[in-house]
């Protein structure tokens, strides 16, 4: 096997590579990385002193990539599928990694604020920052929603890089911040999402660990029991 993935089935930025993969219909070695172990965070040290997941081994091309974007990015140069992750168009392309960054940085960025404050002692919770990530995750949406108005995928006609970018995030903020009936678009997209088979297969391969997840109570209930079909 050329391809290895160094992921975990609980990190969003792991899903957004994973999507991309069952995509393209690529075949890749899953290796499933322990953070809290000194073994297995080692290994991990050694392919990138970073230390985050998710990284990528090309060993057929002696290449090692981590940061979930320019992952997909080299998938979709070296080992494409029927559909690219980034159109040809010069313009769309923009676009996408536009929407990328969007769903990174304002979705992703304070969703993980949100969870990470929550292992905090009491003393040493921020709070003030939560509810400032609370507050941009209700901005970022209605700036999504507003984009969603009058198209089905993030950038382009069709699923892409930035919906890959899309789909972690906004599950995991929705669980966090729902969406409230005032994003309607926002809500039909997600379900779009929800709808895609790859999309799909990721969240089922996640839910033995989804007790670890620390607003579990809080998944819709069908998040629990959709299968990949």
């Amino acid at each position: 096997m050329t391809l290895t993935l160094y992921s975990h089935p609980l990190a969003s930025y792991c899903h957004k590579v994973l999507i991309a993969l069952y995509e393209a219909g690529t075949e890749f070695e899953a290796v499933t990385v322990d953070l809290a172990d000194p073994a297995d965070h080692a290994r991990l040290l050694e392919l990138w002193p970073v230390g985050k997941l998710p990284v990528l081994r090309d060993a057929e091309r002696d290449v090692t990539l981590a940061e979930a974007t320019i992952i997909i990015d080299y998938l979709d140069r070296f080992h494409p599928g029927a559909a690219p992750m980034l159109p040809d168009d010069p313009d769309a392309t923009l676009q996408a990694r536009l929407w990328d960054r969007v769903f990174d940085l304002y979705v992703q960025g304070p969703m993980q604020k949100i969870v990470f404050d929550s292992f905090r002692p009491d003393a040493q919770k921020d709070r003030m920052g939560v509810a400032a990530a609370r507050a941009e995750l209700r901005q970022s949406y209605r700036l999504i929603d507003r984009h969603m108005a009058s198209r089905t995928w993030a950038a382009g006609e069709a699923f892409g890089l930035a919906d890959c970018a899309a789909a972690p995030a906004l599950f995991f903020a929705g669980i966090l911040e729902p969406f409230g009936a005032e994003a309607a678009n926002l809500s039909a997209y997600f379900e779009r999402l929800l709808a895609r088979p790859s999309f799909r297969q990721v969240l089922v391969e996640a839910r033995p660990w989804f007790d670890s997840f620390p607003f579990r109570h809080r998944m819709d209930p069908r998040f629990l029991t959709m299968t990949s079909d």
